[in-house]
Order: C-alpha cells, then structure tokens, then sequence
C-alpha cells in the first residue's frame, strides 16, 4: 500500500468501484480504494441486479441511463463480463392512477431520448405471459431494463481502474480520519496511514461510522429486504423456447413486487409495508458476507397479490430467500457530493439501486473532484438537501415510510406525514387553528392553503385539481382585490457582515451591491456560468448585508460561500434560520394595513419600491422590505422569533378593516405564474445560464470579477440552445406539475419546469425551456402533454397580470 494519493475511495462496493474508475476515466490514475474485507463485501453481493432508467426525477433518470450504457464499455476495457442482461421490461399498471404516473414517466423519457412504449394489457401478456390480464389496466414497455450480476460489474470496474492505474487495498480497515491544516487527509487504516488530497465515503452499510470519523451524522438507514428465488418453472422454459429470450424484467406496482428470470426459475422481491430496520444505531465492522433470517410472514400479503397476479409463481417451489440490508436515505435517492464545512471530503452514499445509479453516481461525482461541478443536474442526490435538523429519529421515520411506499404513486399534491411537524414557528399553533393545510419544506411547516371552517384541512390527492383548487382561488383574488398576508420563515435568510462584505458578496453574486437602504435582485453563477442561487440581497448598513434565497437550498448555498470565504477575517457569513421569521403583506391594500400598526411614514414617496430599512410595528423591532413574490404591492417583515406571534396578531386585526385574507403557498405559486417569476430548484437550477433564464437584466456585465462573468457574458453573446418561455394551456381540469414535454410543430423541442393554475387570471400557465428559435414564435403551434394528451398552449409574450409592473411600484 502505498502512503499517499490524490484520493482515497472508502467503500468496495458498486459504488465506490464506480468513482474510482470514473477518476481515472478522468486522468487521475493516483487514486486508491481501500475497502475492510473484499470487494462487493456489503450489501453489492447479494443484490438482485435490476437495472432500470424509471426515476420520478428526469434527471437521475438520465444518470440511470447511461449507468446501463456504460456497461458494455467497462466489459470491454477490463475484459470482465457484467453479466448484463438487457431483457427489456414492463412496468405494470393495476390502476387508472398507476397508469396516468405511467404515461408521465413516458412523456418525461420523450424529451430524454428513452424509447419507453405505452402498452394494452393484452400486448402486456404477449410480451410478459406469466400475468393474469384481469388485474391490470394497462403497462409501460422499457427496452433497456433488465439485470446484471452484481459481482461481475464490480469487478469490472474495479479491474478497469487498475488497468488505467488505480490501486485497490483489501482486507484493511479504514479506523479513523483526520484533517490537517491544508485541508488534506491522513486515512489511517490497519495497515498503516495513507496522506490523501480527498477522501470519498462511498462506505455503504458503513457509510455513516465513516462519516462519525469526521464528525458527521449522515441521513441513512439500512433496511431488510428480502427476495426469493424459485425453482426451475416449466412457465419460463416454455418462454424461453418460445421466444428464444429470457423472461422480461416486470414490476407489479400494485403487487409491491419485481420479477426477473434467475436461471430456470425466477427472481420475486418485494418493498412490503411492514419494512424493518438493520442496524439502526451502528453497523457492526465485523458483518460480511452473511444474509440476514428471512420472514416470510412479513411479506406474505405481498407475496399473496404476486401469486393472484402471477399464478405460476404459486406452483413453483422456492429454492432460496435472500434478505440482506441495503441503505436509503429518507427520500430514497443517493446523498452524494461535497460536505459543507469539510474540505476534499466527499460522499456516494445511500445510492440502494447501485445497478442502475451507481455509473451515474460514479461519473457525477467524479466530475465534481476533478473539474469542480458534477457535470449535471443532480440537486435530487445532492447531500446537502438534508441540513442538520435530520437526526436518527426523523431519518429512521422517513426511510420506513419511504421504503413501504417504493412502488406506492406519490402524488404531486401529496404532503407525506411520517417525520412531521418537526420544525415549526411560533405562529404554527395559529395557523393550525386558522385551518391551515400545511405541508414540510426543509424539514420546516408552513401552510400551503387554508380549508373553509368546518371543514377537514385535508387535501385530497389527485393528479387532477383537487378539492383546494376553490379555496386557494378566493386566496389569489384576496391579494389582487385587497390584502393578504402569508408567513415567509421558510425562506433561508443569510447576515453577511465586516468591511469586506460588499467586495466579497459583489465577486459572488452577479448583480450590483445595492446602496444602503436599498434591495437588489441578483443571481448566483458558477464557474461556468450556469445558475446556482437567485438571491434577494437587502443592505442594512456599511458593512451589513441581508441576503434571502431558496429554503430548500440553505445547505447547499452555505455549502458554496463557506467554500469561497476569504480566510483574512473581512467578511463572516451566517445562516440566520428561524433566529428571523417573516410574514409578507401583498395586495393593493397592504400599505393600508402596515401603516395602521407603525409611526413610520410608509408611504409611496418615503417607502419606494425595493426599499429596506429598519421599523418599529407597536413596540416591535423589525426589518421590512418593500418587495413581495406575488408581483404585487407588498412588504417583507422580519422579525426576530420571539415577536412573530405578536406582529401575527397586530396584523390580524389591523387587516380587519380591510379585508385581511391568510395565504399559503399554493396561492403564492399561482400568483407569481402570472408574472412569470421562476424559482430555484424549477426555472433556475445550475444547468442553465441567466440568459436561458431570462435573468440577464440582473447581471452587472460592467463589474469584470464576478464568479461566471466571462462564461455568462458568451452565453449571452453566442445565444444559449433554450430559453425559458412562459406559457397559457388548454389544460383542461390537470394542470402541468413539472417536466412535461413541449411540442412544437410535431415534436418535443422542451420541457415545463413548473406551472399550475392562476386562478386571479382564470389561466393554466406552464414555464419551461425551450429551444432558443421557437422562444418568440409567438405562432407557433405549441402543445403541453399532460397525462398523456396533448393539450394547446399559447406563448405568453409579456405576463398575465401587471405586465408594466406598476402595482408593484405603486
């Protein structure tokens, strides 16, 4: 073994066998993997081997895809068979519900060049002939599903990453981790310590006593799952003499099961209800190669709908169980990426459908290390979507719930309960008792629409409108026709302060630094320019910024100042959490009410637009903005949490008089459709520039040291491929949710990136990309595919509402 390297990869599984290949694949050939037994040793050699592209994210999706491309080349430079078996598969639908998600999946995979087919029931049987067609409705055909054999595409990774010159150590326990002041590493391990420029915990089953060794308590949960093997079945020689092909890869989403061909007889694995967690505290070092005690009595009502629905599988003996831990995070996709505040370390952890994500991971996160950005979209796996509000507890919550629902539909209206409330404001009790439907943004409740009294604040789901489509309607023409009120805590909220604090923020953001007193709006690009933050930044005074973003994205962004923070003392940056709460007052009477609990002149000619300055509210200190998302007159407090509830109440009843109405988030959404307004996360995420974006007028191209400038000033030079273009559908009674294709004249030229309905402009709106020749076809004939059906879309040349933006400024 040698003492040092540009990095160690802890882990032998798929996964860390992936990195380290895709390092090399990079040029890095001074990389090590160190792994405590042999390789596959965790949970990679007893797993099934699936391999599919479907994936409720496009773009993990996209990243499973070329997982199964890539396994032909790791065969062919190793010499190492994968054992791939691209069979191709049908994802069965026992519901019309199954069978709308399906027909999304398939309109998601047009505009990523997936060759998914919708199929009868009947072309099901044919081409899957052990179902028994009354149970189902319909199904999806998916070419390139299928399995491999899990140890022979390890070690075709890892024999590929010592052809280009890796080193693999087994049988030597990493021990113990420390970071020296260069930021490097000494891996200390049984046999002796390894000084490292990065380390990757790619650990698995031990992915989170690596993370303990640096001070980390990662969000993972291993969990049992269990899958059985028959024996030899006449059925499946039958169709293998038949077809000439093995037996097609199936899920039964109905049934909660798989199925695969496993030599003469089949593969069934189930994600049954009553999953139980493996070593929920701490992994033993000394676990191997050992299966865990099956319990067939768990998931025997699994196992009751599987024979119902495949009856030859309740003739056929079983050979074999197989249950064996495998590692989710709670929202059942891979934590993979930079630590924030740990220099060079870096995880590619939870990723439990390694066969299909691991040569995504792999390729992601080596770009990462090497080039400084993944490459890609990949904010579903990032690490830093979870902040440290996710203790053991709420992870063990989530991930049963997650693992129960793994073939379950999550509807795009459906707040899911376990692990909830968790963070909440002091003003939740008041918004319970005002009938609040809430839902859990970054682990934080806040209320999406309020049900009329009387009735249960439950929201039905649906991929159609549902029973809060009324009630967040009259919410929407509360705010145009006079005040309401929402709270905005949920927002992430940034001090930054000291007498470099405008040069540094200036280098970080695009925009100029506003005066004192003053707000801007300004962009966060990377490197190369694409979008990685969208920012509202507020100057207090000198030396003291106010910076709101993304809540979902605190982690992430702090993850990326902390990186750049000069380390000369000038500038301290720090997360302000729920230590400042908000509520936002919008509509054309909103001055009305704010000027009825203040001594402050708030008036058009002393509070202008994007305006920013300390108040009083009573005997409240506070901060307040004169700026709102719904495009409309309005004004952001901030207040420190211990007066929230009293400026809650004082707004109450000063809104008396005018007609104060609650808002929640849904209304917020469709009142910033009709403007046009993109959020993080939908309209700007890091694979688009400001230009595609529309953000353009928000960067100071005059400033020449801005993070992005020279790659965004190309791309506003060059023309970008896409551009985000707002649309009016026909949408009839579903409106857009995300990811639909766009048609124009005949085929997919992009994709929605958010919509729904504005109902103060009785108009379905989608925002979306797309290419950058059809962006002002005002024209053209432009179609959404909703559930399947195409429906008229109309391009939106200037915004529904307000498009001067006069209510705003007045």
């Amino acid at each position: 073994m040698k003492d040092s390297a540009r990095v160690v990869v802890i882990g032998g599984g798929v996964v860390g066998a992936s990195v380290l290949y895709h390092l090399t694949r990079l040029g890095w050939s001074d990389v090590m993997l160190i792994e405590r037994s042999e390789l596959t040793s965790g949970s990679t050699w007893h797993a099934a081997g699936g391999m599919h592209t479907l994936n409720g994210d496009p773009n993990v999706a996209k990243l499973q895809a070329y997982t199964i491309e890539l396994y032909k080349e790791i065969e062919e430079i190793s010499g190492q068979a994968t054992g791939a078996h691209q069979t191709g598969g049908v994802l069965l639908a026992d519901s019309q519900e199954r069978m709308q998600w399906l027909k999304m999946a398939h309109a998601r995979g047009r505009y990523l060049g997936m060759e998914t087919e919708l199929i009868s029931v009947s072309e099901a049987k044919t081409l899957y002939p052990l179902l028994e067609e009354k149970y189902f409705v319909g199904a999806m055909y998916d070419p390139v599903d299928g399995h491999v054999d899990p140890s022979g595409v390890t070690q075709a990774y890892a024999k590929s990453a010592r052809l280009n010159g890796a080193e693999i150590v087994l049988r030597n326990r990493v021990v113990e981790l420390n970071q020296r002041p260069d930021g490097t590493w000494n891996v200390v391990t049984e046999q002796g310590a390894v000084h490292a420029e990065h380390v990757v915990n790619a650990g698995g089953l031990w992915a989170r006593e690596v993370g303990r060794m640096v001070g980390l308590e990662l969000p993972l949960l291993a969990m049992e799952h269990m899958y059985l093997l028959t024996e030899d079945m006449p059925e499946v020689a039958e169709i293998n003499r038949a077809t000439g092909k093995e037996v097609l890869h199936a899920i039964d989403f109905g049934g909660e099961i798989y199925m695969r061909q496993e030599r003469g007889g089949m593969l069934m694995g189930t994600y049954e209800r009553a999953g139980r967690p493996w070593s929920p505290k701490a992994t033993p070092w000394d676990f191997g190669h050992e299966l865990l005690q099956p319990d067939l009595d768990r998931i025997a009502p699994s196992l009751e709908v599987g024979f119902r629905h495949f009856p030859a599988f309740e003739r056929a003996g079983i050979k074999q169980i197989i249950n064996g831990p495998f590692t989710f995070a709670p929202d059942g996709n891979p934590l993979v990426g930079p630590v924030r505040g740990l220099r060079n370390f870096w995880c590619a952890c939870a990723v439990m459908a390694g066969f299909s994500q691991g040569g995504g991971v792999g390729l992601a996160l080596s770009n990462w290390i090497v080039n400084g950005d993944p490459g890609f979209d990949v904010w579903a796996m990032d690490v830093s979507r979870y902040g440290d509000w996710t203790t053991m507890a709420y992870t063990s919550a989530k991930v049963r719930e997650n693992y129960s629902r793994r073939f379950s539909i999550t509807f795009p209206n459906e707040e899911l309960t376990a692990g909830r409330p968790l963070r909440t404001t002091p003003i939740h009790g008041r918004l319970k008792a005002e009938n609040a439907v809430f839902g859990a943004s970054y682990g934080l409740e806040h209320a999406l629409w309020f049900q009329e009294p009387g009735r249960q604040p439950v929201e039905d789901v649906t991929f159609q409108r549902s029973n809060s489509h009324e009630p967040v309607a009259r919410e929407c023409r509360a705010v145009r026709d006079g005040v309401g009120m929402i709270e905005i805590s949920s927002f992430a909220k940034y001090q930054v302060t000291g007498p470099g604090a405008e040069l540094w923020l200036s280098r970080m953001l695009a925009n100029r630094m506003p005066k004192t007193g003053r707000i801007v709006l300004s962009p966060m690009l990377n490197d190369a320019g694409r979008l990685i933050g969208d920012f509202t930044v507020a100057r207090a005074g000198d030396e003291r910024f106010y910076v709101f973003g993304s809540g979902i994205a605190e982690n992430y962004h702090m993850r990326w100042f902390q990186a750049h923070l000069p380390n000369d003392g000038r500038v301290a940056i720090r997360p302000l959490g729920l230590d400042l709460t908000g509520l936002s007052l919008a509509g054309p009477r909103a001055r009305d009410v704010l000027q009825a609990v203040t001594d402050h002149d708030v008036s058009a000619e002393n509070f202008r637009f994007m305006d920013f300055r300390r108040i009083e509210i009573g005997m409240i200190p506070a901060l307040a903005g004169r700026i709102t998302f719904t495009g409309d007159l309005g004004f952001e407090i901030w207040v420190k949490p211990e007066f929230l509830a009293q400026l809650y109440d004082m707004l109450q009843i000063a809104g008396e008089e005018h007609g104060l109405t609650l808002f929640g988030a849904r209304a917020l959404n469709g009142l910033r459709l009709e403007k046009n307004f993109g959020t993080w996360a939908r309209e700007y995420r890091p694979v688009y520039g400001p230009e595609a974006a529309g953000l353009s007028r928000f960067v100071d191209f005059r400033k020449n040291d801005f993070t992005g400038r020279d790659a965004a000033l190309r791309e506003r030079e060059e023309g970008p491929p896409r551009k985000l273009v707002a649309l009016k559908v026909d949408a009839g009674d579903a409106d857009v949710i995300g990811d639909e294709p766009i048609w124009i004249d005949g085929r997919v030229r992009g994709w929605v990136t958010s919509g729904g309905f504005a109902h103060a402009s009785d108009a379905s709106v989608a925002l979306g990309y797309v290419e950058a020749a059809f962006a002002d076809e005002t024209e053209a004939p432009f179609d959404v595919e909703i559930i399947g059906e195409r429906r008229p879309a109309r391009l939106l040349e200037e915004p529904l509402f307000d498009p001067q933006g006069a209510r705003m400024r007045a």
